[in-house]
């Protein structure tokens, strides 16, 4: 599997731009039930998986850099599969997952052919091409999912993993368990030239650079359009009353299984009454300064979000004039 069978959407949509975005694989969704197709799809000599030690991704340590497709007897020495899910075939050869429990540390330091890196920094390092590291995003949402429900929320009995791994069933009293991606509605608040950004509280704790300001951000709640839930994020976090919210772009967001949802809000105001329990801090930032942001120029060393994230999506189609 060669870097360039991952191939970047066409049309090249906005969202394609966003980390963990680009992934091309066939997930072929109607083959998933065919256990005999999925087993011979799995010992072809051209399969290949991405291994995950927990939450970990592991990459194999090559001459020429990292390698993050192992072949089934790579993944193998390794250690035994807690779970192994089939994310998709890319025209050439199938791609699969593998979930492994071991002690990560003692591993690592016992193998020098191979690494565990958080997939922040696979990302931010360009440690993987762009269509791997957005496989790499679906396998470890999925997995999360796996390691969290392994007993069945309706009678607590244990469930299995079927329809290659895209689906637990509990033998007990037959309830079927599916995936869940949690909807955040992300936005960039516009008032003229200006926009809003914040710092979340906590962001010192969470590692986040100091001076970095970013998007107002929340969970979409149960009966929320998703105009609704900006709306209503932005006066929790900001009391502002924002009027007319148009969607930009969008980002699968593994940490731990979101779907980011970009938007930009007008507010008819720049008052600001700020939630101290969300934001450390929230200000207007002109156009030129949001673009100096961007650039790492501002004259104060204050910063955005790295490109990584759609945050600096936003910001950056607002400071181009590309938001309607």
């Amino acid at each position: 599997m060669q870097e360039g069978s991952f191939r970047p959407p066409r049309p090249a949509e906005r969202s394609a731009s966003a980390g963990f975005a680009v992934n091309r694989l066939d997930r072929m969704s109607e083959r998933r039930n065919d256990a005999a197709f999925i087993q011979e799809l799995k010992q072809s000599g051209a399969a290949r998986s991405l291994v995950l030690f927990g939450e970990i991704p592991v990459l194999k340590r090559g001459a020429e850099g990292y390698d993050a497709l192992f072949t089934a007897a790579e993944a193998e020495r390794l250690g035994e599969a807690r779970e192994t899910v089939f994310l998709g075939h890319d025209g050439e050869s199938a791609l699969f997952a593998i979930l492994i429990d071991a002690d990560a540390p003692e591993i690592a330091q016992e193998r020098d052919d191979i690494a565990l890196m958080d997939l922040r920094q696979i990302a931010t390092q360009d440690l993987a091409p762009a269509g791997i590291l957005g496989a790499f995003g679906q396998a470890k949402s999925l997995m999360h999912w796996h390691a969290r429900h392994r007993f069945c929320s309706n009678c607590g009995a244990p469930s299995r993993a079927f329809s290659a791994g895209w689906r637990r069933a509990c033998d007990a009293c037959g309830a079927q368990h599916f995936p869940r991606t949690d909807p955040v509605v992300i936005m960039l608040v516009v008032n003229g030239e200006d926009c809003l950004l914040g710092r979340h509280a906590g962001s010192r704790r969470a590692g986040h650079p100091e001076g970095m300001y970013t998007c107002l951000a929340g969970f979409v709640e149960s009966g929320e359009t998703i105009e609704d839930a900006v709306r209503r994020e932005v006066f929790e976090e900001a009391g502002i009353k924002a009027g007319r919210v148009d969607y930009l772009a969008s980002q699968p967001w593994p940490f731990p299984a979101s779907l980011m949802i970009g938007c930009i809000a007008q507010a008819p105001s720049r008052s600001l009454t700020i939630d101290a329990k969300e934001l450390d801090d929230a200000r207007w930032f002109s156009r030129e300064e949001a673009g100096l942001m961007l650039a790492d120029r501002h004259p104060a060393g204050l910063i955005c979000p790295p490109k990584l994230a759609i945050a600096n999506l936003l910001i950056a189609a607002w400071v181009a004039g590309e938001t309607r």
